[in-house]
């Protein structure tokens, strides 16, 4: 079993893509694994809520494992990935945009209901940073960076959370490499006006998705696709 993972963790992304077109579930696992925090990521960052990105996570796996044929190697398989989940999430934020504004004309305490069940604003301790823990200050962070404008908190997390390059990024998002090097220039500058502390490997803690939860995204998108069949039990 082994000797088998060792062979996969081998495999580039065109074979990876061909053995997952085959339904082979230890090929899919990989794939998953090796982006269900970058896509978790990139989806909260238009989001701002957990469930409605790991819900959008899934929604990417699908329509990317079912599209397979149409990946042409053209950028990285992780990029094509953040793609299609940055698109998605999209859909889910027009779509719910959509229901608050239906809310709002329905009645007006709806909408306030909505807003104070899912506002943040009070994960921002004034607390001094000095004296909070470091869950806590992760969670000031997180607020901080939710509180970014749209066009900057995805560049911001792409590029400073998990590390893309400027041409990852900009092929992911699709605008030129010059708005994504502006934007995070921009985002960078409000979020040391925000939060006035130096941020750094902090960030790993901030916006998380893996242990269980990775390993239950796995598991979904095994069952979805290879429905007979469990990770490492291929054919041969």
């Amino acid at each position: 079993m082994n000797n088998i993972a060792h062979d996969y963790e081998q495999m580039n992304d065109r074979q990876l893509v061909e053995a997952a077109v085959q339904k082979d579930s230890t090929a899919i696992a990989l794939i998953t694994r090796r982006n269900n925090q970058r896509l978790f990521r990139a989806a909260w960052s238009i989001l701002r809520n957990h469930a409605d990105a790991e819900e959008v996570v899934q929604d990417s796996y699908l329509k990317a494992f079912r599209a397979l044929d149409k990946f042409e190697g053209k950028s990285s398989l992780s990029t094509w990935l953040t793609r299609i989940a940055l698109n998605t999430a999209l859909d889910r934020k027009r779509s719910n945009d959509r229901k608050i504004d239906a809310f709002r004309a329905q009645d007006v305490t709806v909408i306030d209901a909505y807003r104070s069940t899912y506002s943040s604003s009070s994960e921002a301790s004034e607390l001094p940073s000095s004296i909070l823990a470091r869950s806590e200050l992760s969670k000031f962070l997180k607020a901080a960076v939710r509180r970014l404008p749209d066009p900057y908190r995805t560049v911001f997390i792409l590029r400073d959370i998990e590390g893309m390059s400027v041409a990852e990024t900009a092929k992911a998002m699709e605008i030129p490499a010059s708005t994504i090097k502006t934007r995070l220039f921009r985002a960078r500058r409000l979020m040391r006006k925000d939060i006035e502390v130096e941020f750094g490997n902090v960030f790993d803690d901030t916006i998380t998705f893996a242990g269980a939860d990775c390993e239950a995204m796995t598991a979904k998108i095994i069952k979805e696709f290879c429905p007979n069949k469990t990770e490492n039990e291929n054919d041969n």
